[in-house]
Parts: C-alpha cells; sequence; structure tokens
C-alpha cells in the first residue's frame, strides 16, 4: 500500500510539473500587445510599454524599470548614426522587451506618425533602423456645411482640425478662409485616413475636395506628375497660385484700397494705395509669394517695413510690424507662406494693422480684385490620364451625401 501510495504521489507530481510547464509555455508564446498578429515572444521574456514623460530621458526610463544602465551604451552607440535616443520626445511611445535576466532584446520607439526606431540585440551587439509604420489605408467621403467655422463642420473624431488645415491649404489660393467663410458654405471631400490595429488614427492626404463659397464651386484633384503630387481644378490648372489670398490669419480689412481717403492722422485726403488688416499686434506676417527682400527696417510713416520682390515684375509691401522675423534681410530669399515679421503699430498709425500692398511694373495694384497667376497645368501628355481621374473624382464627389459618410477600403466601417 505504501508503494502504491508513493507511486500515486510521484505520478501525480509528474502530472502538475507537465501542466505548469505547458500553462508557461502557452503564456510565454501568446502575442505582444500591439504586436501583428501571429508574433510572439519567448518564454520568460516580458515587455514594458510606456510614453516618454516631460523632461523624461531614456537614462530615466531605463532607471524606472530598474533595467541594467550599462546595457543603454551600447544601444545608444547602435542608434547614434540613425536616430540619437537623447531626441526623444515628449508623448511619444515607446516598447522595451527584456529576458528572463533583464536583458534588453530590443527597443522600439515612435520617431513621430509614419516611422519608428528598432534597436535589436545581435550577438554580443545592437543593431539600430528606422522603419515605417505600416498603417492599414482606407478611404472616407464627408459633407458638411458652415454654420460657425470650417473646423466645427467636421465630425469631431480628433484630427478635425487637421483635416481643416489641409483643406483650407488646397483652396487658400481661391478663398480666404479668415473673411469669406459665408454661413451655409459647403464642401464635399474624398480623404485618406490611416488605421492602426483596427483604430482611427488620422487622415491621409485628401484625394479630392469641393468648396461652395458664396455661391461658387472651386473643385481640386491631388495628381502625381513626376513622382510629386499636386491639386488642380477641373481644367488641369494648379490650383496653387504665384500668391496666397492673404498674407496673415485672425483679422478683419478695417481700411481698402482707394486712390483718395481721409487719412486718420493727417485728417487730409490722399490715396490709400493697399489694404490695411486689423489685427491683434504680434500676429504673424507671411509672404505672399517666392520672393527676395528689397528691403527689411523702419522707413518712415510705414514704420518697420519688408518689401519683396516676386517674379513677372510684381512687388508686395509689408507695413507697420512690431517685428522683423530673423533671417529677413536685404538679399535674402524667401519661400511663399515663409513669416516675415509680426503685426504692430510702427511708423503712423492709430492702432496695430498691416498696410498690405501690392506693385507690377511699377503700378498698385487692388490686393482683393487683382487676379493673379497660376501655377503650372497638366502637362499635355498626361492630360488623358488626368481627366480619367478627375471623372471617376468628380462622380464621387457628385454622389456624397448626408447618408454616404463612410469608409471605403479594407473593413471599412461605415459611419465612423
Amino acid at each position: 500500500m505504501k508503494k502504491a501510495g508513493v507511486i500515486a504521489a510521484i505520478a501525480l507530481a509528474v502530472f502538475l510539473s507537465l501542466w505548469l510547464f505547458r500553462s508557461l509555455e502557452r503564456d510565454g508564446n501568446a502575442a505582444r500587445p500591439g504586436a501583428p498578429a501571429g508574433t510572439a515572444i519567448a518564454a520568460g521574456t516580458r515587455e514594458i510599454s510606456g510614453t516618454v514623460q516631460r523632461k523624461e530621458t531614456m537614462s530615466h526610463i531605463f532607471r524606472k524599470y530598474e533595467i541594467k544602465i550599462g546595457q543603454l551604451f551600447p544601444i545608444r552607440e547602435a542608434a547614434a548614426n540613425v536616430h540619437r535616443l537623447r531626441d526623444i520626445d515628449q508623448c511619444r511611445p515607446y516598447t522595451i522587451t527584456l529576458d528572463s535576466d533583464n536583458n534588453v532584446l530590443s527597443l522600439l520607439y515612435h520617431i513621430d506618425e509614419d516611422r519608428f526606431l528598432s534597436v535589436t540585440r545581435e550577438g554580443e551587439g545592437f543593431r539600430a533602423g528606422i522603419f515605417p509604420i505600416e498603417y492599414e489605408k482606407r478611404t472616407r467621403w464627408l459633407e458638411g456645411a458652415i454654420t460657425t467655422n470650417l473646423i466645427a463642420s467636421f465630425p469631431p473624431d480628433g484630427d478635425s482640425v487637421a483635416l481643416a488645415l489641409q483643406l483650407s491649404d488646397i483652396f487658400a489660393w481661391d478663398i480666404d478662409f479668415t473673411t469669406d467663410l459665408r454661413k451655409g458654405d459647403a464642401y464635399r471631400v474624398v480623404v485618406g485616413e490611416m488605421w492602426l490595429d483596427g483604430k482611427f488614427k488620422r487622415y491621409g492626404e485628401v484625394i479630392a475636395a469641393e468648396f461652395t463659397n458664396k455661391g461658387e464651386t472651386f473643385r481640386a484633384y491631388r495628381f502625381n506628375i513626376g513622382g510629386k503630387a499636386n491639386y488642380f481644378d477641373d481644367e488641369g490648372m494648379s490650383v496653387r497660385r504665384a500668391f496666397l489670398k492673404a498674407p496673415l490669419s485672425y483679422r478683419r480689412i478695417s481700411s481698402g484700397f482707394a486712390r483718395s481717403r481721409n487719412h486718420p492722422i493727417l485728417k487730409i485726403a490722399r490715396p490709400h494705395l493697399g489694404i490695411d488688416y486689423a489685427a491683434p499686434r504680434g500676429t504673424p506676417v507671411s509672404a505672399l509669394g517666392d520672393g527676395t527682400v528689397l528691403h527689411a527696417g523702419f522707413k518712415g510713416s510705414n514704420g518697420k517695413l519688408v518689401i519683396l520682390r516676386h517674379p513677372n515684375g510684381y512687388t508686395t509691401f509689408y507695413g507697420h510690424l512690431s517685428r522683423i522675423a530673423p533671417g529677413i534681410r536685404r538679399g535674402a530669399h524667401v519661400r511663399q507662406g515663409d513669416v516675415i515679421g509680426q503685426v504692430g503699430a510702427t511708423g503712423m498709425a492709430t492702432g496695430p494693422h498691416l498696410d498690405f500692398r501690392i506693385q507690377r511694373d511699377g503700378k498698385f495694384l487692388n490686393p482683393l480684385t487683382v487676379n493673379l497667376p497660376r501655377g503650372e497645368a497638366v502637362p499635355p501628355d498626361r492630360m488623358a490620364d488626368f481627366r480619367g481621374l478627375r471623372d471617376e473624382l468628380r462622380r464621387t464627389l457628385a454622389s456624397i451625401s448626408p447618408e454616404r459618410h463612410a469608409d471605403a477600403g479594407p473593413g471599412s466601417a461605415p459611419g465612423r
């Protein structure tokens, strides 16, 4: 009996050992959180995931999780020529994988929304590389009407601001989204979406868009030429013009273009060959187009003034600035949209505003009515391809209705 009892005890011990071993093996081979389907980690390894906190360094992270700090030096060395680990940013996610002896097997750090740094153990050292984040790409249709502003008209899904800015950038040469919008203006958009692990992360590029402003409808289609994407209208002309619609945001027009007006300080009639944009002091002022700085400094009643020379005989003037941006000096080259200064009230001014003027071949023009030149058109040898894409996208835009707010792509979820 005693012998039978000993045998039973041994059998039970063996059974429990096998059960425990298989349980550990099953748990160890479970997929990592956030890892692609089918990805597994070896038994005995563990993962640490988090986001970089304010003023936190990789040294702080290693000490926080009691990881051997000596391992950080070869990891830093491996990453030095790829992405320096001292350049980690607040709120960016990271994952560190450790073996059973607390040795680092890999470190993943999301550099931005599109790339991540991967440092993995290789023999006695580490190998580092930067890889693209593999998003699932979908397409979505949207439509809406303006009630208060453009941002408020989009679904509140966490990326509305980015989509509104993208749309305003596309039509910036035809519509002034600060002063031109009216209640009832409407839009339709075909836009890409980026999904990760079954969750919407952000909008991609606008593929096609239609915007009706004050009864006039504008359309834009994204089209690749020579590997570079641009937006073109129905006729294949670039929507981008040589100049922006306006040199600043957050303003109102306080004084228009006039051959004669009563000067608010001198109290005499004199021409006002530009327009005044009333805006808070410090509002950024942008270059209307690519050009060269002719003047940057104080100039009599204009106060702090920047003058830019542009191609095709155009010159633009930006007066009464409170500050001229660093690097803006005579001879410097600027790109369209570069900040050249800030709104102020220097010189002869009753309050903060921008005195903006535009001249061609020595003649001042009304900035609100001048017909500005467009950018390049679709080349003749690509026009047939463009028209085919345009017709397809135009039909899609026309079909968008309040009931058709859907994703069109793998695993799409209508009405997200």
